[in-house]
């Protein structure tokens, strides 16, 4: 049952994002006494945005952004007109796209795999939905850099089966993630090779045509791994593609490797005390992630 928010709730209005979408606020909850995000889509019924909304809500995962009730109100400007919308958790530093550097790969690293978990969790849900459009822009980053899924364009299915057999399948997803993680490194695909679309994936991959990956280079450690897990994602033969959950583990293991590696970044760039730097080597490497990668945005 939706929980409904009206806009006496809210204070502090701030429009934050907008695009053919709809426009995105922050506002302050006076109950709940925190921030939380506001999508108002001026394009959809009141029934299909209520059939999103619960869709949303269905999707209860760490790694997916979180509903939190259904605007009911008059925004800010907006005249006399009731407005419904979508209230979600807010991510303070936005969208991954936002990012004015290109993060180290330690990083892109653990980002991909936790917007991998994300989509897994969509993929096995009852229901199962299908992302469809994942790129930076749909990815949000917490305090700590952590990323999550802002499911824009989903798709719900009655059973596993009946999704793995229909025409958009979980295999897009999956091609489509690892072209992700080269937008990560704002290694965009140009428009001589694949993009990130469903629908010019759908047409050039039967083709053979894949983005380059010549320009994946450095001493990071995973990257050659990273490069044989992007092959097996775009195999021309969809049913041999992994599945989410086995992407899931290879970036896991991938991301292990560079925790090391992470802590050398750090420790070059900050000064720590000796017993600090004891504490980030040995139990909270994120934390000393999350200090120099601040600098990205």
């Amino acid at each position: 049952m939706e929980q409904f928010i009206e806009d006496s709730s809210l204070e502090g209005w701030k429009l934050i994002g907008s695009g053919g979408f709809g426009q995105v606020y922050k506002a302050r909850h006076r109950q709940w006494a925190c921030d939380v995000a506001i999508k108002l889509n001026t394009h959809r019924t009141n029934k299909s945005l209520l059939r999103e909304i619960n869709m949303m809500q269905e999707a209860s995962s760490p790694h997916v952004i979180r509903v939190r009730g259904v605007f009911k109100g008059q925004p800010p400007k907006s005249g006399w007109a009731t407005q419904l919308g979508v209230v979600m958790e807010l991510m303070e530093r936005g969208s991954l796209e936002a990012l004015i550097r290109p993060p180290p790969w330690p990083l892109v690293f653990r980002l991909a795999h936790q917007v991998a978990l994300g989509i897994n969790f969509l993929h096995s849900l009852p229901r199962p939905v299908l992302h469809l459009d994942l790129k930076p822009q749909n990815v949000l980053l917490d305090d700590a850099l952590n990323a999550k899924v802002s499911p824009r364009r989903k798709q719900p299915y009655e059973s596993k089966r009946l999704m793995f057999f229909c025409h958009d399948t979980w295999y897009k997803d999956v091609f489509v993630l690892v072209l992700f993680v080269l937008s990560c490194r704002k290694r965009l695909v140009n428009s001589s090779n694949v993009d990130a679309k469903p629908t010019r994936v759908q047409l050039l991959i039967p083709q053979g045509q894949r983005p380059l990956i010549d320009d994946i280079k450095g001493d990071a450690a995973g990257l050659t791994e990273l490069t044989e897990l992007m092959q097996r994602c775009w195999d021309n033969i969809p049913e041999k593609r992994p599945q989410a959950l086995a992407v899931v583990g290879t970036l896991f293991l991938i991301g292990s490797s560079g925790v090391l590696a992470i802590w050398h970044t750090v420790s070059s760039h900050i000064s720590l005390p000796v017993s600090l730097a004891f504490t980030l080597r040995t139990y909270s490497w994120h934390w000393a992630l999350w200090q120099i990668t601040a600098k990205l945005v």
